[in-house]
């Protein structure tokens, strides 16, 4: 992994009814989401980091290098950035193929060794098989996959993806994801990913910066973010989720279901397609689908139980419910509860349970 690189904001610009400002000094490491409801100012935000906005007053510094400072008068225009951009329509040239496309790309770069070749993002994108098609013939999804990887070919420093999944039904979307995930570890670039879905942020993000009304309201790892703990006071319609990071252990094919290992402690989920044994994989579990037992439970038909301790219990206001903290072998999972269980149960800080979660209760799709 190269060295981590940082991107400071002091940027406001403003629009009829809707102001954006936004003072942030974020690390760039793996992908950093940015997430908010509709309205809020994430695709605003990237058009200025992109230099899209030329109305946009403050300054914008990338690894020590300005690329806008409305003091000194510095404007880098957008062709000049080197951030590659992905927006929610693929945008192909519709004249060339899907080789094309990507050689374009190529070309625009200027670079005799560019350092990402054609052949690793056909490879990592799995486009081998579409290069010479008319890009008119190309599914949602695939029109994606060539959209990325030709962004890639321009040898950004920064890559900026504007809800790229948006038009795409459930299952585009999950078969583009896996390839999303792979960006980090494959071309080692920093991204900064635009979503409001939170099964998003927990699949694809390491950061998570919450903007709502054109301001950041929290920033931290996508774990306490989506598990909503500097969220209390947020209108953020989601349900409280956890990250688990599993191995996988082997695959159940004829039963399209995959055992993982987290910690020594086993789980079977819906087959994980796309992976090998050994592979480093997000689990994203909902709060709403972990239920409690203070016995090792035996004779019942939820195949996955994980023992751990209870780390705190917050009710939470006007409603039946609470949400537990419970630590499994070091990471940290929400179960919410009616509050009657909660005092049924006799539940209190620093109890030994069991958290039983039911197979299908795993998610890995948006």
């Amino acid at each position: 992994m190269s060295e981590v690189s940082q991107l400071d904001l002091d940027v406001s610009v403003s629009y009829p009814g809707f102001s954006l400002e936004v003072r942030e000094n974020i690390d760039l490491t793996g992908v950093v989401g940015l997430f908010g409801p509709s309205g809020s100012g994430k695709s605003s935000l990237l058009r200025v980091i992109a230099g899209l906005e030329p109305r946009a007053s403050g300054s914008v510094k990338f690894a020590e290098t300005c690329w806008q400072d409305s003091d000194s008068g510095r404007f880098m225009p957008a062709h000049r950035r080197p951030v590659g951009y992905v927006f929610q329509d693929a945008r192909l040239f519709p004249h060339l193929s899907v080789h094309g496309n990507l050689d374009y790309a190529l070309r625009r770069c200027g670079s005799d060794q560019p350092a990402i070749s054609d052949n690793e993002v056909i490879e990592t994108f799995n486009l081998h098989n579409i290069l010479h098609r008319d890009v008119h013939s190309l599914s949602g999804g695939e029109r994606q996959r060539v959209a990325i990887a030709r962004t890639l070919l321009t040898q950004p420093r920064l890559l900026l993806l504007d809800e790229p999944l948006a038009a795409l039904d459930v299952n585009r979307k999950s078969d583009i994801l896996p390839y999303l995930e792979s960006l980090p570890r494959r071309f080692d670039i920093p991204a900064i990913y635009v979503s409001h879905s939170a099964s998003e942020m927990a699949r694809l993000a390491d950061t998570v910066v919450v903007l709502q009304d054109g301001r950041v309201t929290a920033i931290g790892s996508a774990n306490r973010i989506l598990g909503r703990e500097e969220l209390a006071l947020s209108a953020l319609p989601f349900e409280a989720v956890s990250i688990l990071q599993v191995r996988v252990a082997r695959h159940l094919s004829d039963m399209h279901l995959t055992e993982v290992e987290y910690q020594g402690q086993a789980l079977t989920v819906p087959e994980l397609n796309g992976t090998l044994v050994n592979d480093s994989v997000r689990l994203l579990i909902r709060a709403g689908d972990v239920a409690i037992a203070l016995e090792e439970p035996r004779s019942i038909s939820v195949r996955n139980v994980l023992s751990g301790t209870i780390v705190s219990i917050d009710a939470l206001a006007d409603s039946a419910f609470a949400m537990l903290s419970l630590d499994i072998s070091g990471s940290q999972i929400k179960a919410q509860l009616t509050q009657h269980a909660v005092d049924e149960l006799g539940l209190a800080a620093g109890m030994s349970v069991f958290a039983l979660l039911k197979t299908a209760s795993f998610d890995r799709s948006a």
